[in-house]
């Protein structure tokens, strides 16, 4: 019996020594460097499917944190300029209100008063209000409502509260406003009903 690759030829076909096996990926005949072995089409049991491009999830994720980042930043930024106009106000009242409680009328009324209050309300009859209140270091000055703003590039504090003394208080509402240095525009004090 002959086999197709001629006589004596112990190789039959598909058979181990079988130089052309029919069907074996990654085989070649002898002498020719192997082939690859074909890749199975997507989806075949045994091969991972090809990793997926995440960019467009971290482009979006990016784009919230960076939303968000500016949000945080601006929310800082308004609560510190906020927090500095008010805490400049409460500053600006105890400084003009422990010079008035001290008995230093004249040095309060040329640091702190504005020019066109200083016109309405002479030194002398600002003196002498604060002095028929009778003020002494006894006085401790206690703010209930401090309202800041700005508009056009002024800003402005209201400051509204009470100076507590041994046996009597005092009601205090004070106005300052400025653009650079706030001054006072409006008092009140009074001896509290």
């Amino acid at each position: 019996m002959s086999s197709s690759h001629g006589p004596g030829s112990s190789h039959g076909p598909g058979s181990p020594e079988d130089p052309y096996r029919q069907g074996q990926e990654g085989f070649t005949p002898q002498g020719l460097p192997p082939m690859p072995a074909r890749p199975a089409p997507f989806g075949l049991p045994g091969e991972p499917p090809p990793p997926r491009s995440r960019r467009r999830l971290w482009i979006i994720l990016g784009s919230i944190g960076g939303v968000l980042l500016l949000v945080i930043l601006g929310v800082v930024i308004l609560v510190n300029v906020v927090g500095s106009a008010t805490n400049q106000a409460r500053g600006l009242a105890d400084d003009f209100t422990k010079k008035v409680i001290a008995g230093d009328t004249s040095g309060a009324y040329d640091q702190y008063l504005d020019p066109a209050l200083q016109k309405q309300l002479s030194k002398e009859a600002f003196i002498s209000g604060v002095q028929s209140l009778e003020m002494d270091s006894s006085c401790k000055p206690a703010y209930t409502d401090l309202k800041v703003a700005t508009e056009n590039g002024v800003k402005s504090a209201e400051v509204v509260g009470q100076i507590s003394c041994t046996g009597k208080k005092v009601d205090l509402a004070y106005r300052f406003q400025g653009t650079d240095r706030l001054l006072m525009t409006n008092i009140k004090l009074r001896p509290a009903a």
